[in-house]
C-alpha cells in the first residue's frame, strides 16, 4: 500500500511505533514491567499455597 510507513504497534496500548521499538513511551514500558512483576508475585504465592497444601496433605494423615 503506498503511503503507509513501515511500523509496528506498541505491545501495551497498540499505538503505531517505529519498527525498531517495542513501546510507544516510557509509561507503557513501566506498565508492562509492573504487570510482569504482579504476575510473577501471583505465581510465587500460588506455588507456596500449592506446596503448603501438598505438605499438609501428606503430613497430617500419617499421625
Amino acid at each position: 500500500m503506498p503511503g503507509i510507513v513501515p511500523h509496528k504497534h506498541c505491545i501495551v496500548c497498540g499505538k503505531a511505533v517505529e519498527p525498531d521499538k517495542v513501546y510507544c513511551s516510557s509509561s507503557c514500558e513501566e506498565d508492562m514491567k509492573r504487570g510482569q512483576r504482579k504476575q510473577r508475585n501471583f505465581m510465587i504465592v500460588m506455588m507456596l499455597v500449592f506446596f503448603g497444601l501438598l505438605f499438609l496433605m501428606f503430613m497430617l494423615p500419617s499421625r
